[in-house]
């Protein structure tokens, strides 16, 4: 049995994880559970896991679990550190960290100085600091799991290989998002409800309002090439509105792997938490025949310019990664608030890049120092 610590329980991934523990017979034991404020939903689960050990970011909402008599002895951490706090006192073999945004970023770090194996499925700490994270992961020898199904898939492709030295190009795949046909004019007047309603994923807000703008295959192009060590030229987007095949890898002699499934992210949970194992699941089966024909296109830059701005971010490397992601956090905030338009996510991203002058981004210190200039320089923009 193993020791796992889930950050973003409440949370689409963090719910789905521990519908995996429960699937997987007793395999894995639940000690910690981290969330931002949905109070009532990690009482449930402490109560069905019996868990000892969870932070809260929000304190109010975390004093609101002493006043529930049946939950048993709870250590409970809370404020802005909580989660970290929780991964550094809690003895635990691994780590599930789906935390949004740039939160997620310590909590990671700790894990990888206790050496702990993590499965990670939050973009924006490889993002802000994949550099950084790989230096210190090959230093604690901790073992990072991708848990979104894109880089699941790369990952699975590339089981067996030599290494990446055979690798000639990463193509990840997306579906396009709900406005794949929709045209540059009719962007500006998409409203919050209508981009949070993804195609293919249930996911939270801020991520499906990436997948909308097509950020999430830029952010996933940064986090894929510290994951896989291939660098960004070699990583190409294709939209793949079926959604079944979730990635490809394409090596030197010309063969191309595909890892294809159904769209549930159970799978890759389940995967990045018994890696190198396999087992059983009761999730229903892929069905080609019903699904007939596989459809691919190129992403329209024009209409979707998130996706130009992350390659230029991953180009020219050092922090600049950290201020597109920054940037882009506060962006889509304001989109959700109805303060600016959904085009307008990209111009805000791309006035707070061209301001800043990227260093080296190998000490915490500078990203975060970076990462708060450049919430500042884009919340001045959207206000």
């Amino acid at each position: 049995m193993k020791d796992l610590v889930i950050l973003g329980s409440t949370g689409s991934v963090g719910q789905n994880a521990l519908k995996v523990v429960e699937a997987m017979n007793g395999r894995f034991r639940v000690v910690g559970l981290a969330c931002n404020r949905n109070i009532a939903r990690l009482i449930q689960q402490v109560r069905r896991f019996r868990v000892r050990r969870v932070a809260v970011r929000d304190p109010q909402a975390a004093h609101g679990l002493t006043r529930v008599r049946d939950l048993g002895p709870l250590k409970v951490y809370s404020g802005p550190d909580a989660a970290a706090e929780l991964v550094r006192d809690t003895p635990s073999d691994r780590v599930l960290s789906s935390v949004v945004g740039a939160e997620g970023l310590i909590p990671i770090i700790e894990a990888i100085r206790k050496g702990l194996a993590i499965a990670i499925a939050n973009k924006e700490p490889l993002v802000m600091a994949g550099e950084l994270i790989s230096r210190l992961a090959r230093r604690y020898g901790s073992r990072i799991y991708p848990v979104d199904s894109e880089h699941s898939a790369i990952f699975q492709c590339l089981n067996g290989s030599a290494g990446t030295r055979d690798v000639r190009r990463l193509i990840l795949t997306g579906t396009g998002g709900p406005f794949l046909r929709t045209s540059k004019q009719g962007l500006n007047r998409v409203l919050p409800r209508d981009a949070i309603r993804h195609p293919k994923w249930n996911m939270g807000k801020k991520i499906s309002v990436d997948s909308s703008t097509l950020m999430n295959k830029g952010l996933e192009i940064i986090e894929a090439q510290w994951l896989f060590h291939v660098p960004s030229e070699r990583i190409e987007v294709v939209i793949h509105p079926e959604a079944v095949i979730h990635s490809m890898v394409e090596f030197v002699d010309g063969s191309i792997l595909a890892q294809l499934g159904i769209t549930d992210m159970r799978i890759p949970i389940q995967y990045a938490l018994t890696h190198p194992d396999r087992f059983p699941s009761r999730l229903p089966r892929l069905d080609l025949a019903r699904i007939r024909t596989f459809s691919f296109e190129k992403p329209d830059l024009n209409r979707f310019p998130c996706l130009r701005l992350a390659r230029e971010a991953a180009r020219e490397g050092k922090t600049m990664p950290a201020v597109l992601n920054a940037a882009n956090e506060v962006a889509v905030e304001a989109f959700l608030k109805h303060k600016i338009s959904l085009p307008r996510i990209a111009r805000v991203i791309e006035q707070v890049m061209s301001r800043h002058r990227a260093v080296p981004a190998l000490e915490l210190k500078t990203i975060l120092e970076t990462d708060g200039w450049a919430r500042e320089e884009a919340f001045r923009l959207v206000n």
